[in-house]
């Protein structure tokens, strides 16, 4: 079976390891760049745009260029969760 084009949001969140909001919130921003399908307008995200996300956050990282962490709830949750 050929790799799949096309991930869902769940699927983003899941490689990501955020919540479904957070890859939603990407999108929203334009940060991460879907489309959206059918009449209910399901987003989806192309593998190789994924790829490009993943590579830009990692080109930032190592240039110091990463915005400031966002002070919202749930990312100051997930920063205390990954410090425990």
């Amino acid at each position: 079976m050929p790799t799949p084009r096309f991930l869902t949001l769940d699927d983003v969140a899941e490689i990501l390891n955020v919540s479904w909001s957070q890859a939603y919130a990407l999108v929203r921003r334009k940060e991460l760049i879907a489309i959206q399908i059918g009449g209910r307008g399901q987003w989806r995200v192309e593998v190789d745009e994924l790829e490009r996300f993943i590579q830009q956050k990692y080109a930032e990282a190592r240039a110091g260029t990463a915005p400031a962490a966002d002070s919202s709830p749930e990312a100051v949750d997930q920063d205390a969760d990954s410090r425990s």
